[in-house]
């Protein structure tokens, strides 16, 4: 029985920007997610309560995107795989 991974591929810039002390997680707007999906993530994974995930998904609603999380580029990483593989959209800028 084998595992397989998706191996990404990271920028120079991407790298370079890893080196910031603070980073921010971005939680993008698309057509694909609920509002309902949308929520349930941001209080399973990241511990909003449920009133915050409601206000954070109707701004991503409204505005395109919203920060989610600030910290360590690592740490955020990690989220960041975490809610994509929910299907989210997300990014660490």
């Amino acid at each position: 029985m084998g595992v397989e991974t998706a191996q990404e591929t990271f920028t120079l810039e991407e790298i370079l920007a890893s080196v910031k002390e603070s980073h921010k997680l971005i939680l993008w707007n698309d057509d694909i997610n609920t509002f309902d999906h949308v929520i349930y993530c941001l209080i399973h994974h990241l511990q909003y309560t449920e009133p915050q995930a409601e206000r954070i998904a109707w701004k991503v609603h409204t505005e395109g995107k919203c920060a989610v999380l600030e910290g360590p580029y690592v740490e955020l990483e990690i989220y960041r795989k975490i809610l994509k593989a929910e299907g989210l959209t997300v990014s660490v800028e």
